[in-house]
């Protein structure tokens, strides 16, 4: 099927080449792969497919330029990363409809995505004045004690193909605003708003060499001979836990400082006495936004027993009017999964949770045709061996459980080696409190089904990651603390 002439134009508008030291280029070995649209199967458009000899270069840029860029005064940092935070939402109709022709996500949710993706630079061009030491006499009199932060140094970001761009501008926009140049790997799948993105940023008058983008079909291929050189001091990725530790483990060699943002297995705990309303309404926003495939997805619910029965049968019937289509098509609410690798995933999950007992009040099954798209599910009387429940889903799948006691919910919620967020719904303060401390996550939306906000901490705990995007915390990633012993 071909695309329509407007969607045409944004993709011919928008760079697919490699954009290292300023230029934009092509590969150096002259390949190019395949960007899909996962509505249909069929080929976008061709871009740069770049090498280990590419990547090299990208890193020699960052490092070319990295004393020049720390150098650079905060308000003028400040200043780039203010005017893209305005260039996104000016040109937010054409990057939302970029971003759903990649990745499939509807255009409203790509929208909601360029706008989140652009508080991020908002944000961060407020904390690059914000940078600061301090100075105090020590403590024998004799002398001063003088401390200042300074950028860690050239940085290597990896991000997945789920948010295209916000994925990016949460590491991009702290790195700017402490002096951190950057290698930028974005997905193989989704890599046309990593570059669009990369085009309003050299729009907006950052420097060649400060920002460089690579793309390639071999993720190893060029991430190696990154994160092997000595002259990379910062690695922040975005991923599978699987793949993380991996880099952790890579990362030691030269003792890099590491962000990691890794998988999620996030538990929406429903009390007796939550207003099921409203915990069916954040159920809807933490499971289907983004089609399910969030880190902060909710994966499973777990529901008191004298409610769990009336709060699937509420939320089978929210999930039942959802339809499902190409994502750039009026009305509809749904999108397909990025690949039919994720597709097969899913229909497994849910495939082994039936074979166990678990009963499908909606959905359950692929949806034929061009494309990759999967019905909207929920399951009921999930039992507790169901592979859902401990894997992480990434797909638009709701399975429900029941708990008797609050002790027992927390035990449930706690049981993964996950702990990147978790939903609690519960009008008792004292439960709320009680629940909270005592779950192993790293954040909470308590009565509210949406943590994401840039000036928030986002981040986990356990096997979830490392590090924290976004809020005061964010920009902590991107400095180190050097002291002076000052003799008077």
């Amino acid at each position: 099927m071909a695309i329509a002439t407007k969607e045409q134009s944004v993709v011919d508008r928008v760079a697919k080449q490699l954009y290292i030291g300023g230029e934009w280029r092509d590969a150096s070995g002259g390949e190019t792969l395949a960007v899909e649209d996962p509505a249909t199967g069929e080929a976008l458009c061709e871009i740069a497919d770049g090498t280990a000899e590419d990547a090299k270069a990208a890193l020699d840029a960052a490092v070319a330029k990295q004393a020049e860029w720390a150098a650079t005064p905060p308000n003028q940092r400040s200043e780039i990363l203010w005017r893209v935070f305005e260039a996104l939402n000016e040109h937010a109709d054409d990057l939302a409809l970029l971003m759903t022709l990649e990745m499939g996500k509807t255009i409203a949710e790509s929208k909601a995505e360029i706008a989140y993706s652009a508080e991020f630079f908002r944000w961060f061009s407020g904390e690059a004045l914000r940078i600061d030491g301090y100075y105090k006499v020590a403590g024998n009199g004799a002398s001063r004690v003088l401390v200042m932060r300074q950028p860690v140094g050239p940085c290597f970001f990896i991000t997945p193909w789920n948010f295209p761009m916000a994925m990016g501008t949460r590491k991009l926009g702290p790195a700017i605003a402490a002096g951190c140049t950057m290698v930028w790997k974005p997905p193989q799948q989704t890599p046309l708003s990593a570059f669009a993105l990369a085009q309003l940023l050299e729009e907006a008058g950052l420097p060649g060499g400060v920002l460089n983008v690579i793309t390639s079909s071999s993720s190893s291929s060029v991430a190696e001979p990154i994160i092997s050189d000595t002259r990379l001091r910062k690695l922040s990725f975005t991923g599978s836990t699987e793949v993380g530790r991996k880099l952790i483990a890579r990362s030691a060699d030269n003792v890099l400082k590491v962000s990691m943002e890794l998988g999620g297995n996030a538990p929406f705990l429903i009390f007796d006495d939550a207003d099921l309303d409203a915990a069916v309404e954040g159920a809807m926003i933490a499971k289907m936004r983004n089609i399910g495939e969030a880190c902060t997805a909710a994966n499973r619910f777990h529901v008191a027993d004298s409610v769990a029965g009336d709060f699937a049968e509420k939320l089978a019937e929210r999930m039942r009017k959802l339809r499902v289509g190409r994502g750039t098509e009026d009305g509809v609410d749904v999108g397909p999964l990025i690949d039919d690798d994720q597709r097969g995933k899913v229909a497994d999950l849910v495939q082994d949770a039936v074979g166990k007992g678990a009963k499908a009040l909606v959905g359950g099954s692929t949806i034929g045709g061009a494309g990759y798209f999967y019905e909207p599910t929920v399951l009921a009387d999930v039992p507790p061996e169901a592979r859902l429940l401990k894997e992480e889903i990434f797909g638009p799948v709701a399975p429900v459980a029941s708990f008797e006691s609050t002790e027992d919910a927390i035990a449930a919620a706690n049981d993964t080696e996950y702990g990147l967020v978790a939903y609690v719904f519960t009008r008792d303060l004292k439960r709320a409190l009680t629940v909270c401390e005592g779950l192993e996550t790293g954040m909470i939306g308590l009565n509210q089904g949406m943590v994401s906000n840039a000036g928030a901490p986002f981040g986990g705990v356990k096997q979830s990651g490392i590090g924290r995007e976004g809020g005061n915390e964010g920009i902590e990633e991107y400095l180190e603390t050097k002291y002076v012993a000052v003799n008077l």
